[in-house]
């Protein structure tokens, strides 16, 4: 069932009135017009019955709300229904998490630990909040559960140290059953990275492409003695607002200036495309190779509390204050990411929580598209890291 788009116009920052009164109406009032079944991949279709409409108001709620909404994820259809207790037993298992000393990284980190992962990389930057982490790994699992952690300093906007992280990763172990590609930048201002690309894009798609293309070799293997392995891209609704032009042509539209909510949907859309796209050409060859993509709701982390507020100073406080009692924790917001990562047994999904399958957007089902984007992600990092990648001998493949 496609659920209402009743809360993604909060995220929209971008208005005229003041916070509390934009915000508010946006929160309250907008929402579609017409209805959709999520099996239903031609948006013209419908309208469907009015009991599917009671179902995709209670599949917004229970894809985006947290807190004041205890029970949400209560709210799915049965057969989408998920809660983190379901995560199988992992012993024996290795994954390795971007972003996963904060946030909802640390929620699918904490969880993972909880379910007896054998081995767990971590990969993010900030010391201190690596160790605050494990050390309240520590404080609450004992000293067996953080000893299996393993933490990593790197920025993904480097993506010739990225590259290095992952073989790296590689070298200490013989298998990886879960790759979590959660860590990203938000919705902030318009940036480039020091190589040139735009920060949104240089991290949040072109590093976990670095990282992931680097870690197939070894996620294949594993695949391929009988494991089934999964690979989890955290998109965002916000996807569906990158610009209608988006067309992922040239480092030129990249890098042009088109605000930061759009950049960062920009940034998601190729989240999206890029998990669809080894769905399409890697879990073919290896079936027990499972791609997906997940958008994890309206969650309180840093982003939503502080970095919003390097956009929008003032407007920001809609999404940090006002919007604060109806946001997901992070082990609510880790849900969705959890089945992807250690339940579904499908590939090319766009999984909501708690384990709600939607369509996503136009472009995010574009397959041309993908393609194209991949096409330009190759070209882009081949020409940014041909000096100490491609020029010593290695080809950067991305399946």
């Amino acid at each position: 069932m496609q659920s209402i788009k009743l809360f993604r116009p909060a995220l929209s920052l971008r208005c005229t009135r003041p916070a509390s009164s934009s915000i508010s109406r946006a929160f309250l009032s907008k929402t579609t017009s017409r209805y959709y079944a999520a099996e239903n991949t031609d948006r013209l279709k419908g309208p469907v019955p009015a009991d599917s409409k009671m179902q995709a108001i209670k599949n917004t709620i229970a894809e985006n709300l947290g807190k004041i909404v205890p029970g949400a994820h209560e709210l799915a259809p049965e057969g989408s229904r998920f809660s983190l207790e379901e995560v199988p037993d992992l012993t024996g298992k290795v994954a390795v998490v971007t972003g996963g000393s904060e946030g909802i990284g640390y929620g699918c980190t904490h969880t993972l630990l909880k379910h007896n992962i054998s081995k767990l990389f971590i990969i993010s930057i900030g010391e201190d909040v690596a160790a605050d982490a494990i050390k309240a790994i520590r404080e609450e699992m004992g000293d067996e559960a953080a000893n299996k952690v393993e933490w990593i300093n790197c920025d993904l906007s480097d993506w010739e140290a990225t590259g290095q992280t992952a073989l790296k990763i590689a070298q200490k172990t013989d298998r990886i059953d879960i790759l979590i590609n959660d860590a990203a930048r938000g919705i902030m201002t318009y940036q480039l990275s020091k190589s040139g690309v735009d920060l949104h894009m240089a991290i949040n798609h072109f590093g976990h492409v670095v990282l992931t293309s680097h870690l197939l070799p070894i996620l294949k293997k594993t695949a391929d003695n009988g494991n089934t392995v999964r690979i989890v891209n955290l998109g965002s609704n916000i996807h569906e607002n990158s610009p209608k032009d988006t067309k992922f042509e040239s480092l030129d539209e990249l890098n042009t200036d088109i605000g930061p909510q759009p950049l960062y949907g920009r940034s998601k859309l190729a989240v999206i495309l890029h998990a669809k796209y080894l769905a399409r050409h890697v879990t073919p060859q290896h079936p027990n190779l499972l791609v997906n993509a997940t958008h994890p709701g309206i969650v309180e982390t840093r982003q939503s509390t502080e970095h919003i507020h390097e956009a929008y100073p003032l407007l920001g406080y809609g999404m940090s204050v006002l919007m604060n009692p109806f946001k997901k924790n992070q082990f609510q917001g880790c849900v969705s990411t959890m089945f992807a990562a250690t339940k579904t047994e499908k590939s090319g999904r766009y999984i909501t929580p708690p384990a709600i399958v939607e369509q996503g957007s136009d472009k995010a089902n574009d397959a041309l598209l993908g393609e194209q984007l991949m096409d330009l992600t190759v070209k882009i990092i081949k020409e940014k890291t041909k000096a100490s990648s491609v020029d010593k001998g290695c080809p950067f493949k991305t399946y």
